[in-house]
């Protein structure tokens, strides 16, 4: 439970909570924007600029919030709000699936970049459930030993993600779709505008997502929601407010490499986190805290990532009411498993 006792009215915390959650939709609708410009001019592959730069800073209100959590003594709300992005981020792209129409989106996508790092991802995922499932146990009474391996494996996934995309692999030939993915023209920012540009959303988001900390925190107190709930559903749904609007940015640019890099690489970052949060929280490691409805949402986000691995395999072009059926699929997964929490987060 928070630790700090701050009184203010259940309306206040819910408009702040709304007005931090427009000021991270705002920002991040206006980021693709910059990232494009930034990979146009350093030559970054569209795969891993989205991963770097754009799943990098649209992790910025997950890290506000994890810290500020952490800090504030609900450390358990810090975790679901990663683990929940880590799932929500992927229903995000089944979404983002609907704009696209013509075709599926993982159709389009013809770059082994892509499943390197949604593999990468599901590893990350596997070891944060063998943390939750195994214990931990803490380094000089700091932090715990498995957020540093999950860290270090988060780390590394980035790297082999960058070389992958500089290392030329296979190459989808003859492709019907492949045209849609390379029709995108160059920006013509200037280099002072984008990082002034970039600069300047990322202090917005990081605010707004510290901000969506202490007033969800505060409604989960006042209304009796549990803080895994509250943290996995709501904060985890607000804080990816800047995925979502990059999403529907990178697609309508088309973009779509962008797109799907930045989902698998804000996912890695998200998990990364988990690292500072237990250093942060003055209390036992935060993973010892954890138990199944933490270890099922993890379970879900790998599965949800999975079924767009294989999409992106299987690069099927058939679409139903203007979504792939791996999109569908994932839609199902997320209802299913949400279903299984809720029913979790009830249990005493």
């Amino acid at each position: 439970m928070p630790t700090a006792v701050i009184s203010l009215p259940l309306p206040l915390l819910v408009l702040g909570f709304l007005a931090a959650a427009s000021a991270v939709w705002w920002a991040g609708t206006r980021l693709p924007r910059y990232v494009v410009a930034l990979s146009d001019k350093t030559g970054l592959g569209q795969g891993f600029a989205g991963m770097l730069v754009l799943g990098g800073i649209t992790s910025l209100p997950e890290l506000a919030t994890a810290t500020t959590a952490a800090a504030i003594g609900a450390p358990l709300l810090a975790l679901n709000d990663v683990l929940g992005s880590a799932g929500f981020n992927i229903l995000l792209l089944a979404m983002a699936d609907m704009m696209l129409g013509e075709r599926p989106l993982t159709s389009v996508v013809a770059k082994p970049v892509t499943l390197i790092q949604g593999v990468l991802g599901m590893m990350v995922l596997a070891l944060v459930i063998a943390a939750i499932t195994a214990g931990d146990s803490p380094i000089l009474g700091l932090i715990g030993w498995w957020p540093v391996i999950i860290f270090a494996a988060a780390l590394l996934a980035l790297r082999i993600s960058d070389r992958s995309e500089r290392r030329p692999m296979w190459l989808v030939i003859g492709q019907p779709g492949l045209a849609l993915a390379i029709k995108a023209e160059q920006s013509d920012i200037g280099w002072h505008e984008i990082l002034l540009g970039l600069a300047m959303l990322a202090v917005v988001i990081l605010l707004g997502g510290a901000t969506l900390a202490v007033t969800a925190t505060l409604i989960a107190g006042q209304t009796g929601i549990g803080g895994s709930i509250m943290g996995f559903l709501f904060v985890s749904a607000a804080t990816s407010l800047p995925e979502f609007s990059a999403i529907i940015g990178a697609v309508r640019s088309q973009r779509y490499e962008l797109a799907i890099g930045e989902v698998f690489g804000s996912n890695l970052f998200n998990l990364a986190l988990i690292f500072i949060i237990d250093l942060v929280y003055v209390g036992p490691p935060v993973l010892n805290m954890a138990g199944p409805f933490e270890a099922t949402a993890a379970l879900l986000a790998l599965i949800m990532s999975g079924v767009f691995v294989l999409g992106l395999i299987e690069r099927r072009d058939r679409t139903i009411v203007r979504m792939g059926e791996d999109s569908i699929a994932v839609l199902l997964v997320y209802a299913a498993g949400l279903a299984v929490l809720l029913a979790l987060g009830s249990l005493p």
